[in-house]
């Protein structure tokens, strides 16, 4: 973005508040999964947009405007369409609460292992002139968390924004743009090196400014820098101008050697590199990613279908392909017109073997009991999948990634393999075998688990033939063929799921965490949504009860499970925790845009967010079913 003019600025505050009022809710239906080309764009109302291609799945984010970081996740660009926006992280800490711009999501090494990094930039409601970067962390490796707060990077008051990450020379910096000090006062792109991924420490030196007149149409800007590196050579690629106008566009710094911190150290291009064209304007705040097989780097931007689409909610993300001249120089091109086929990044089609991120699950068959599982562990190709003992681990071939496709499909990734559930041959017959392969992004490798009445049990039909996931015979022996069949309603076809090993679980609405209030222990201390700070009463394990349905202990008072006080039926009946009863029964219900509806199997009502709130200490309640984003939740490792 980022630049606001001071005028008019409390119109469109108005406006923005207005649009970012409505609660999210779930994502519309599209085919998106196996095909050769896509769109532009890719997300509507998708400003300053960062992405990464990690382990099978992009991750997408892009400006809320609120107090909100919101994720999105698919296997293919063009499902990033119709991706479920689910909130990985909110903020209620004044000063930091409101108008989130300029995500930029990046994966570094830690002193734990390696960390996902959001560094986004959040103020005050009511204005834009007190925005600083903050940053946050993942508990692990997965991109959607949960995340921690860990602090703002820039050790000053000023108004500074658009943060990203560079490495360079074995050592970690931060670029970001901010106003130079009077008299001159230009929005400018600044340098400092960093001490961890949320301290800035030496310096804080400028990088570039808006000198040249194709930086200064509507107000001389320099922001959004962003990294671009290839064999060896490295550029800030930055946005300049206005973002109001349709001449918002990209250039350039090179990378000269020296040191980074030094403006000396980099070369401006001579005029933009990337500029409207096709009926796309103000192409601009971008982000880059590398495509699946490693062998392309892409372009992420936002732009505007119109010339007058001004700086605000019309801005679209879009993506293209950046080439590289005989000198190694970057080509950007010209924006591809909107709705023109682009073929997909090279290798998105498969095959793709990955260690998906996600928590794990058991698929539990209610004929015999026993789990969907790879035969002797084979990581093959062509793997047979049979019934066979629980291993009750997160990391076992009896464990699966419920993983969705961002179209209202799962595939079923197997957490010791990396293989996914497949129907042989894309065969269509009954009987045809169930077996593990690598991705390669068609029907016969997407499911669909559909509850079975109001219980805890599931059909998973192939998307491909609609036929379900069946046990030869109804065998109750290990070792039993799992197959394909048409529908025939018996408990060899039905199927629970329950989560493997210890996991937390999120709010899709707020990206906070269940919480007992100060991991108290006593019987009867209430559910609530908190922060997430890896506690042990942020940390859950889930265990079979009867019915195909769960229960839900605590790590801080194991010994407990989380039930509707005192059996209630009532809506906003609590959820406390308690005697592992009939009233803390839980059916799991995976919902097609990804999430988990959590039902009382005594009530039949959905376990809820408290007024959808986003606050810490809000009250996990149940209520009746209305599908909403209050009653959606994430089951995270």
């Amino acid at each position: 973005m980022k630049h606001i003019r001071r005028t008019g600025l409390i119109g469109l505050l108005c406006v923005l508040i207005t649009l970012t009022g409505v609660l999210t809710g779930p994502a519309p239906k599209a085919t998106a999964i196996g095909e050769a080309t896509f769109t532009n764009p890719l997300i509507e109302d998708g400003a300053d947009p960062t992405i990464e291609f990690h382990d099978g799945n992009y991750y997408a984010v892009v400006t809320t405007w609120d107090n909100r970081v919101v994720m999105r996740k698919a296997p293919t660009l063009e499902g990033l369409k119709t991706a479920a926006p689910t909130t990985v992280f909110s903020d209620t800490t004044p000063g930091r609460n409101a108008n989130m711009w300029a995500p930029e999501l990046t994966r570094l090494n830690s002193p734990t292992g390696p960390r996902w990094y959001l560094m986004y930039t959040m103020g005050t409601a009511g204005n834009f002139g007190q925005q600083h970067l903050q940053v946050i962390e993942s508990a692990g490796d997965d991109p959607m968390g949960p995340y921690t707060y860990k602090g703002r990077p820039i050790p000053t008051d000023d108004w500074n924004i658009d943060g990203s990450y560079l490495q360079l020379n074995g050592e970690l910096y931060v670029t970001w743009s901010q106003f130079t000090p009077e008299p001159n006062r230009l929005q400018s792109n600044y340098i400092a090196k960093m001490s961890n991924p949320w301290t800035a420490t030496g310096p804080l030196n400028v990088l570039s400014q808006p000198t040249a007149a194709w930086e200064r149409i509507g107000e001389p800007v320099n922001e959004g820098p962003v990294p671009l590196q290839k064999d060896g050579k490295t550029w800030i690629v930055f946005s300049a101008s206005f973002c109001g106008t349709e001449d918002y566009q990209l250039g350039t710094l090179r990378y000269t050697g020296g040191d980074p911190v030094l403006a000396s150290s980099w070369n401006k291009s001579a005029g933009p590199v990337f500029s409207k064209g096709n009926g796309v304007f103000g192409p601009g705040h971008n982000d880059f990613f590398t495509s699946p097989d490693g062998t392309q780097i892409w372009n992420l931007y936002h732009a505007n279908a119109r010339a007058d689409g001004g700086c605000a909610r019309q801005r679209s993300a879009r993506a293209q392909q950046v080439t590289f001249d005989a000198a190694g120089e970057p080509v950007f091109g010209t924006p591809i017109a909107t709705g023109t086929p682009i073929a997909v990044p090279s290798g998105e089609r498969g095959p793709i073997t990955a260690a998906v991120e996600g928590a794990s699950f058991e698929v539990v068959n209610r004929n015999s009991g026993l789990c969907l599982t790879v035969a002797g562990g084979s990581t093959a190709n062509g793997g047979d999948v049979v019934q066979g003992a629980c291993g009750n681990a997160a990391r076992s071939a009896s464990s699966w990634i419920l993983d969705p496709t961002a179209d209202g499909a799962y595939r079923f990734v197997n957490a010791a393999t990396s293989k996914v559930l497949d129907s042989a041959g894309c065969g269509t017959a009954d009987g045809t075998d169930a077996r593990q392969w690598a991705w390669l992004a068609n029907a016969c490798q997407q499911w669909l688990p559909t509850p079975i009445g109001d219980g805890g049990y599931l059909t998973i039909a192939n998307r491909a033939n609609q036929k379900v996931l069946d046990v030869a015979n109804c065998t109750t022996a290990a070792g039993g063929d799992v197959r394909q069949w048409r529908p025939l309603g018996n408990a060899c076809q039905q199927w629970s799921i329950r989560p493997v090993g210890p996991v937390s679980v999120v709010s899709a609405q707020s990206g906070k965490s269940f919480d007992v209030p100060g991991c108290s222990t006593a019987t009867g201390a209430p559910l609530q949504q908190y922060s997430y700070v890896g506690s042990s009463c942020q940390s859950y394990a889930f265990t079979a009860t009867t019915g195909g349905a769960v229960q839900i202990r605590p790590a801080s008072a194991s010994s407990l499970c989380l039930g509707v006080n005192a059996g209630s039926t009532a809506d906003r009946a609590a959820v406390v925790q308690g005697a592992c009863g009939t009233s803390a029964a839980w059916r799991i219900v995976p919902l097609p845009d990804g999430a988990i509806r959590f039902v009382s199997a005594v009530s039949g009502k959905s376990l809820d967010l408290d007024n959808c709130s986003t606050a810490d200490g809000a009250a996990l309640q149940q209520y009746t079913t209305f599908d909403n984003i209050c009653q959606r939740f994430r089951i995270t490792r």
